[in-house]
């Protein structure tokens, strides 16, 4: 079976089991944006609140946020953890958003994937998995986004080398699957639920949707 093959069973056989995600849940492509933001180092739960708290003094815009001094910011994000770190990053994203479109995230469209992900990537404090998601679930570009779960996946199961960098990763998706911006939003998501619920630091592999597929991972004391 082709490695493109084998993906899409995998797929699949997720989508089967967990259903589709509905990933990334925001109400405005900016508000998904603050998301990946203040998802980094916490629990979807914990940004929800922060979330909730912005939306309730009025700040999910740009123009807003712009305007907000940083000590009142950094109160209503608080429930996301690493508040001053993820303060000065929101704070960073709209400065650039500002200086780049006006606050128009409309007016990013002109721009190709991959300069607008440069862009992104020269902002302090967002990465590459934090780029992606705001290119695809923000902005619906077809990048795929990996994370600690999809290298997990991939490398029990010998399908990646486990020493293979994000970028390597990236690739090895999107080489090996359709172009397909949905598909790439629910792919990613269908990982994270794998992850969270089967593939854990300590593997469940029992009822795992993939062991019928792949079979036992190969012991991460060998990888």
């Amino acid at each position: 079976m082709s490695t493109s093959a084998l993906l899409m069973d995998i797929y699949r056989a997720l989508l089967s089991v967990f259903g589709d995600q509905h990933w990334w849940p925001g109400e405005t492509p900016f508000e998904v944006m603050v998301g990946a933001v203040l998802t980094q180092r916490t629990n979807w739960g914990n940004v929800e609140k922060a979330i909730g708290a912005l939306k309730a003094a009025g700040l999910m815009t740009p123009e807003s946020l712009a305007r907000t001094p940083p000590e009142r910011l950094e109160l209503l994000v608080r429930p996301a953890g690493y508040y001053r770190q993820k303060t000065a990053r929101l704070l960073r994203l709209v400065k650039w958003l500002m200086e780049r479109t006006g606050g128009d995230l409309a007016a990013l469209e002109r721009l190709p994937t991959e300069a607008l992900r440069q862009e992104l990537l020269g902002l302090s404090g967002i990465g590459p998995e934090t780029a992606d998601s705001i290119l695809l679930y923000a902005l619906g570009r077809p990048t795929f986004v990996v994370d600690a779960y999809t290298k997990r996946v991939m490398a029990r199961h010998e399908l990646i080398d486990s020493a293979c960098t994000y970028e390597e990763l990236k690739a090895f998706f999107e080489s090996n699957l359709p172009d397909d911006l949905a598909l790439f939003k629910d792919y990613h998501a269908q990982l994270v639920v794998l992850g969270k619920r089967y593939c854990r630091t300590v593997p469940l592999c029992a009822g795992c949707p993939l062991h019928p597929l792949l079979g036992d991972p190969v012991p991460d004391e060998d990888l």
